[in-house]
C-alpha cells in the first residue's frame, strides 16, 4: 500500500512539471478574498460556472501538454465575456469553438479583443504554433465589473480607481511571480495597453522580475478604435515578436 501511495505522489509529481498542469493548478486556486472598493466586485468564473473549468482545461490539455517554456504576454485583467466566461484569456465562446475546437454549452460569448487576438493568432501561423511559443494572462488573473448603475456592472481595469489598485496590487505581485514559476522567459515580456504597462513597469522595479518589457497597443483599443488600421498592428505584433525571437 505504501509503495502504491509513492507511485501516486510521484506520478503527480511528474504530471505537474507539463505546462497545462501548472497552469490548471494555478487557476484551480484562484481566489480574490481582499478588500475592495465600494461598486467594484470581482468575477471568478471557476466558482461561478463549473463548465468554466472544464473547457479550460481542455484548451491547457491541448497546447501546453509539454515542458517548453514561454514568452509572456502580460494582459490588465479578464472581461466578462473573454477569459472571465471561458477561463482562456482574449478567448470568447466563439473563438474557442471554432479555433480551438472546444466548445461551451452554457454560455456565448463575443468579445472584441478576441476578435483581433485570433487575427493576429491567424497571421502568426495558427493557434498550434502561438501557443507553442506564448502564454498569456494577467497581473489580476480575475474579471473586475463596476457598478454603473442599479443592477449593470460594467467590465473593469485594476488601475480605474486609485484605491483599487492598492487592494489588488498585493495579490497582482503573487499571480506575477507564480506565472512566472510555471516556466516563462523573463529577459522580456509583452505588455498589452500602454497604461497598463506603466503600472507593470512600476511593479517591476520592485520585485526584478523581468528584463526587457516591449509594449504593444492592446487589442480592445485596436478593435475598437484602430480597426481600419488592424493589419498594420497585427503586422506590428508580429514583427515584435520575430525581433525578440528565442531562435535568434
Amino acid at each position: 500500500m505504501d509503495k502504491e501511495r509513492t507511485k501516486g505522489k510521484n506520478k503527480e509529481k511528474v504530471m505537474e512539471k507539463c505546462f497545462a498542469d501548472r497552469v490548471i493548478k494555478f487557476n484551480r486556486g484562484l481566489f480574490y478574498d481582499g478588500s475592495l472598493p465600494h461598486g467594484f466586485q470581482v468575477v471568478n468564473p471557476y466558482l461561478d460556472n463549473p463548465e468554466t473549468m472544464l473547457v479550460m482545461k481542455k484548451f491547457y490539455k491541448k497546447y501546453y501538454s509539454d515542458t517548453l517554456p514561454r514568452d509572456f504576454i502580460i494582459g490588465i485583467n479578464p472581461s466578462r465575456h473573454g477569459a472571465g466566461v471561458t477561463g482562456v484569456p482574449f478567448t470568447d465562446t466563439k473563438r474557442l469553438s471554432s479555433v480551438c475546437d472546444i466548445s461551451m454549452k452554457s454560455a456565448r460569448t463575443h468579445e472584441i479583443s478576441s476578435v483581433f487576438m485570433y487575427d493576429m493568432i491567424d497571421a502568426y501561423g495558427g493557434a498550434a504554433d502561438f501557443y507553442s511559443r506564448f502564454y498569456i494572462n494577467s497581473p489580476f488573473p480575475l474579471a473586475i465589473v463596476r457598478q454603473a448603475k442599479a443592477g449593470t456592472w460594467n467590465n473593469a481595469n485594476y488601475y480605474d480607481a486609485p484605491q483599487l489598485f492598492e487592494e489588488v496590487k498585493g495579490f497582482m505581485l503573487e499571480s506575477l511571480k507564480k506565472h512566472v514559476s510555471m516556466g516563462l522567459n523573463t529577459d522580456k515580456v509583452f505588455v498589452l495597453g500602454k497604461k497598463n504597462a506603466k503600472y507593470i513597469q512600476a511593479l517591476n522595479k520592485e520585485v526584478r522580475l523581468f528584463g526587457d518589457i516591449v509594449v504593444l497597443e492592446h487589442p480592445r483599443y485596436i478593435q475598437q478604435y484602430k480597426s481600419k488600421e488592424k493589419d498594420n498592428y497585427i503586422m506590428k505584433y508580429l514583427n515584435a515578436f520575430d525581433d525578440n525571437s528565442p531562435l535568434k
